[in-house]
């Protein structure tokens, strides 16, 4: 018997799918969206060069921003109704920082996609060091007319990891964001990143207890890509740092769940790596063996998402889901 409460399935952590099914009532799709934002690590403000994993913001996904936002979505819609005649979408501005931009720019880019029929939301990237006031009243403002989400690129809590892989700011500007969305009542989702240059096992998992604590609404579990043309390929290809293997990798995720609480969305547990670019780990390219091979190792040790939490908060969830 499957002891997670948030699992419709044989899934012993909170999927994405499984909160569509219970928030929407149906699948809902990402119709992958660039804004043509830039960011302050990459334009001198904070730093240059991105963190040393970036490729161009995971743009890869996306259209070319010189594309107006509607041609974009439809261009979205029309690749996602090869697979859903009727899609319903959360438009998801990926690329860079999706904050980084006085308000009106982000009223030009966002608006449009939100007044598409097809659209039940929007999904915001960004850093938490580009969320000044006036976005933040503007991004409270689109939660009570959306589903909003802001997604925050924090990869790692550990301050020298960050200085490592530059970053350009400490947990302590992250923990601050995240207390202002929360305020508001703007639903979060941060990414973490395993594997990164330096770190241990024990790291990792300390990343994801810190994020636990501050009760994020959805968090991201990544595995580290090696992209060809980035800062951290040269490092790979002089033997500076070696990839994690996908046994390491499925043990720290086990790990990291067992102390999110349960009823965190676990909206990513893998990633994607761009096939034409990846130098490494190459197993990262079987996504479904990756994640058949964490429910696998869930059910052997009988672990779950929030175990290492305790009994009493475990119990606590045991409640009727809508």
């Amino acid at each position: 018997m499957n002891p997670f409460p948030y699992s419709d399935d044989n899934k012993r952590y909170h999927t994405l799918a499984h909160h569509n099914r219970h928030t929407y009532g149906r699948r809902i799709w990402k119709a992958v969206l660039d804004g043509g934002f830039s960011c302050p690590n990459l334009d001198g403000t904070c730093g240059t060069g991105g963190c040393v994993f970036c490729d161009g913001g995971s743009g890869y996904f996306t259209h070319a921003a010189a594309m107006p936002i509607p041609e974009q979505l439809e261009a979205e819609l029309a690749r996602i109704r090869k697979r859903d005649p009727d899609p319903r979408v959360i438009a998801y501005f990926q690329v860079h920082t999706n904050t980084y931009a006085p308000v009106e720019r982000l009223r030009q880019v966002y608006e449009p996609a939100l007044s598409h029929p097809a659209v039940m939301g929007l999904a915001i990237g960004t850093r938490p060091d580009c969320l000044p006031t006036d976005v933040l009243a503007y991004l409270e403002e689109l939660s009570h007319r959306t589903n909003l989400t802001v997604e925050l690129g924090l990869q790692t809590c550990m301050d020298d990891t960050a200085r490592r892989i530059n970053r350009g700011y400490p947990f302590s500007i992250f923990a601050n964001a995240m207390e202002q969305l929360h305020q508001r009542r703007i639903r979060t989702c941060v990414h973490l990143i395993n594997g990164l240059p330096g770190e241990t096992p024990v790291q990792m998992v300390e990343s994801a207890r810190q994020v636990g604590l501050l009760h994020p609404d959805a968090v991201k579990l990544q595995l580290l890509h090696v992209i060809r043309g980035t800062a951290l390929a040269d490092w790979y290809n002089a033997g500076r740092f070696s990839v994690m293997s996908q046994a390491e990798y499925v043990s720290v995720i086990l790990r990291q769940l067992e102390v999110l609480p349960p009823e965190t969305v676990i909206e990513r547990i893998t990633g994607d790596g761009d096939r034409n670019k990846l130098i490494a780990p190459l197993w990262s390219m079987r996504k479904i063996a990756v994640l058949s091979a964490i429910d696998k190792a869930q059910a052997q040790a009988d672990s779950w998402q929030g175990k290492a939490l305790g009994a009493a908060l475990h119990n606590a969830c045991q409640v009727a889901l809508p």
